[in-house]
């Protein structure tokens, strides 16, 4: 199963179709807030869109869940969790949810790290990066509960030196 994942847009249209287009066969692409578009804008079309804190449209929701290859995703874009001081109201919210893995944004800072057997991912942003120049996005893939996530620069593409590689426990 393969899954792409980015945040913080800001607007961008051109780049998002680009990168749906580029990576053809993904089971699942999350947008995980601040796109600043509208639902039915054609760009944002294929993706799992959840609503952050510069985004106007009321049609994205807060946070959602997603199922998918026997893993369960908690998508949000992280303002409402404080996630740029601590994961430690996510990883809360993350455990009532039942999640194995955590999607999302807010901070523009690219990570992931595991917390209580919970998978955390923030892809960066793919317009205004902090941390680092390359602007990013994650693709993870899984095979049970294995974990391969592949970080990529929408001008140069793979950052291969970035790769991580991650396994879930299994559930009791």
């Amino acid at each position: 199963m393969k899954i792409l994942i980015l945040s913080d847009s800001h607007g961008l249209t051109s780049e998002l179709k680009q990168i749906r287009d580029q990576h053809t066969g993904m089971d699942l692409l999350i947008h995980c807030g601040d796109s600043e578009l509208q639902a039915d804008d054609e760009s944002i079309n294929g993706y799992t869109v959840v609503r952050g804190n510069c985004d106007i449209e009321a049609g994205f929701p807060e946070d959602r869940v997603e199922e998918a290859g026997g893993l369960r995703l908690f998508v949000t874009h992280g303002h409402r969790y404080s996630v740029k001081s601590t994961l430690m109201n996510l990883s809360y919210r993350a455990r009532e949810m039942e999640a194995d893995i955590v999607c999302f944004g807010h901070s523009h800072y690219l990570g992931a790290e595991m917390v209580d057997n919970t998978l955390f991912i923030n892809p960066g942003s793919i317009r205004l990066p902090r941390g680092r120049r390359e602007k990013t996005y994650i693709i993870l893939e899984a095979k049970e509960r294995d974990i391969i996530l592949d970080v990529y620069d929408t001008a140069t593409g793979k950052i291969p030196e970035l790769s991580q590689k991650f396994s879930l426990a299994k559930k009791q």
